[in-house]
């Protein structure tokens, strides 16, 4: 799943340690999401959002895959 999480990031002046410090996980955890090596929890997702003040659908881009 892409996202536009680094995106949101360095536009606010952010660094991934704070990031990681304010949802309470791993500063390699911020760098697996953004590489897109690791998609979030709902909950995780949520959080994410509420601290950026949008929604998910505006961080998480969901492409369903073509059978």
């Amino acid at each position: 799943m892409k996202n536009r999480l680094e995106e949101l990031r360095k536009q606010n002046g952010i660094k991934q340690e704070d990031l990681a410090s304010a949802l309470e996980v791993s500063r390699q955890t911020i760098g697996s999401l953004e590489n897109g090596r690791y998609n979030p929890s709902i909950i995780l997702a949520f959080k994410i959002a509420r601290f950026f003040g949008l929604t998910i659908e505006d961080i998480f881009i969901y492409e369903e895959e073509e059978k």
